[in-house]
Formats: structure tokens, sequence, C-alpha cells
């Protein structure tokens, strides 16, 4: 018998009682952390003196790590401390979208940035004119309209499922894996389309990464300088770093194949991804960045 859910319960991140209090202040720390690094890093690329696409790019970047860690974390500190910890299904439906909407929209947004990289190492008699601020806008509103279809096509089939019970959740907010196992329905085919996404929304924008630095180093190796090359190289080193990191941790979460404690570490590359990775952003761009740093000491 198929019973109407209204909503889910969240099982959280640990199911030891005498650790919800550790997790809660380390979480409402890093969350902090990255509420404060991101603000900083906002103002600080409002700065006339970076007044460039690059730092526009880093800037919608904060933007929308600040949306991620914050459609996440609230309600995960709330269920730490709470005996409560159930979410709406109409709650959950809209974390699962936002989740997946900033998630998408953050890797295309990384590829327009590999692009703004590419033209600025490889046409820098051009740049000024190839990303004009029309442009930039364009890119940016291409990211969110792409991160929008792919969430909502997700979304949309997740939720088509029947859920007969149990309501318990093994996770510590609403994602695509954890809400698959609650189904009754055979969900193979829907394990296969999340591959197929995966691949589409990491793997395409990666390979374009890929193939934009690939041009840029060997436009770095064609510079006679060493200065020159390493200041080239390092303007670029701190979206690699960035790059890798969502990379590694979102293949991991998706692709990840079934074994008895695989929940347990997608938990942990969850939280890595919606809580740590947000608050290293900010650290990775301004302590590898001159200028950032400069503009950030002003500001604070």
């Amino acid at each position: 018998n198929h019973t109407l859910l209204t909503d889910f319960v969240l099982s959280g991140l640990s199911s030891h009682p005498e650790l919800q209090h550790l997790l809660f202040f380390t979480i409402c720390f890093v969350y902090s952390m990255t509420l404060i690094g991101n603000l900083l890093i906002c103002m600080a690329t409002a700065h006339p003196t970076l007044h460039m696409p690059m730092y526009f790019f880093l800037r919608v970047l904060s933007f929308l790590d600040i949306s991620t860690a914050s459609v996440v974390v609230p309600k995960m500190l709330v269920n730490l401390l709470s005996e409560d910890s159930s979410i709406s299904y109409p709650g959950c439906v809209t974390q699962l979208y936002c989740v997946v909407f900033l998630a998408a929209t953050e890797w295309f947004l990384l590829a327009a940035m590999a692009y703004d990289r590419f033209v600025a190492v490889c046409s820098p008699l051009r740049y000024a004119a190839l990303m004009d601020t029309r442009l930039c806008l364009s890119l940016v509103l291409l990211c969110c309209c792409s991160g929008n279809v792919v969430s909502v096509v997700q979304t949309a089939w997740v939720f088509t499922l029947s859920f007969c019970g149990p309501r318990r959740i093994n996770y510590f907010f609403c994602d695509i894996p954890p809400l698959l196992a609650l189904s009754c329905t055979d969900t193979s085919p829907y394990e296969k389309q999340i591959i197929s996404a995966t691949v589409l929304v990491i793997f395409t924008p990666f390979c374009l990464i890929l193939l934009s630095y690939a041009c840029i180093v060997s436009s770095i190796l064609k510079i006679s300088s060493a200065e020159s090359r390493h200041k080239t190289f390092s303007t670029c080193s701190s979206h690699l770093t960035v790059v890798t990191l969502y990379c590694a941790s979102g293949t991991l979460i998706y692709l990840q194949p079934k074994s008895s404690n695989s929940q347990d570490t997608k938990k942990i590359l969850a939280l890595i991804y919606t809580t740590v990775i947000p608050t290293l952003n900010p650290l990775i761009y301004s302590l590898r960045n001159k200028e950032v740093k400069e503009v950030l000491i002003r500001v604070v």
C-alpha cells in the first residue's frame, strides 16, 4: 500500500547524541567563516581597482558559495539541537532544487572563468574588447539558466517517484541519492540518469576547462621571461585549485559505487562540498592573489 508522505525526517550527520553539541559549534564556526570570508571577497572585488571580468566572476562565485551553505547549514544546525529533525515535503523539494541549481550553476561558472583566463592569456591585447560587461553578464545569465534547467529536470523526476516509507532520509539534507533509497519503485533507470546528469554537469565543463588550460599552458611556455611565466600562471592556479576540489568531491558523491559504508562516506563528502569548500574559496583566492590581498587589507 502506498502512503502519501507529508514530510521527511533527516537523520543528520551522526547517530551519536554525545557528538551533537560538538558538531553544532564546529559547523557553526565554519559557516560563520564562510559568510565572513565570501562577504569580504564580494566587498573587495567590488572595489574600483578590481574592476575586471575575473573579479566579477569571483564575486558571483562567492555569492553562490554563500547561497549553497545557507541552503543546507541553517537547517542542519537546527536539527543538531532539536529533537524534531523533520522537513516538510515542499521544504524538501525546495531544498533539493536549490542545491542542484547552485551546484550546477557553479560548475558552469567555473567553465566561464576558465574561458576568461584563456582570453586574458592567449589574447591579451583584445581582452578588454572581448570580455566586455555585456559578455560577462550574458555568461553568468547563461550559467544560471543552464543550472535552472538541470535542477528543474532532476527535481521533477525525483519527486515523481513513489515514496512508500520509511520517511527517514539517511542524510543531513534532501539530495538525490538518499531520496532514491526511500523509493518503493525500481530506481535503476534513475540511477543511470544520475550518471548521465553528472557527466553532463561536471565532466562537460571540466573538459572545456582542460581545453582552455591546455591553450593557456601552451601560451605560457612561449613567454621568454621566467618571472612573467610565473606571474601569468599564478593568476590561473587559484581557479585550478577550486576546480580540482569541486570535481573530486562532486564525482565521488554521485559516481561512487554502492557499498555498505558508501552513505556515511557520501555524508562526509557532501559536508565538504556544501560547507568546507565554500570556506576555502576566499582563502584560496585571497592568499594567491596579491591584488585581492591588498584590497582585503584595506577593506578590513
